[in-house]
């Protein structure tokens, strides 16, 4: 996982959430969702068929919409930031994975 470099951008953004001072449901939320991005790419790459990888990074590109759409709402601009470098690099890893 340490050449990795999306789990390690995802693993970031999570710690980062971590520190932020936010309650309730959007702090849960904003939480489980950049976790079960790291979770998923994790997951993803250690499968060995195209198919079931393909199908975990891309519930990850989808945790990390959601994660997009908290940070538009709380209208934190460093953590957009940090997310969108995410869903640039899921996106390749999407890509790479194509079906045929």
């Amino acid at each position: 996982m340490q050449n990795f470099r999306t789990y390690q951008l995802a693993k970031v953004l999570y710690l980062e959430t971590r520190k932020l001072r936010l309650r309730g449901a959007v702090r849960d939320q904003l939480e489980r969702a950049a976790l079960s991005i790291a979770t998923n790419l994790a997951e993803g790459s250690g499968k060995i068929g195209e198919k079931d990888r393909r199908r975990f990074y891309s519930m990850a590109f989808c945790s990390v919409r959601e994660v997009q759409a908290i940070t538009l709402i709380l209208e934190n601009q460093e953590l957009g930031q940090q997310i969108d470098k995410i869903a640039a690099s899921c996106h390749c890893l999407l890509r790479a994975v194509q079906p045929s």
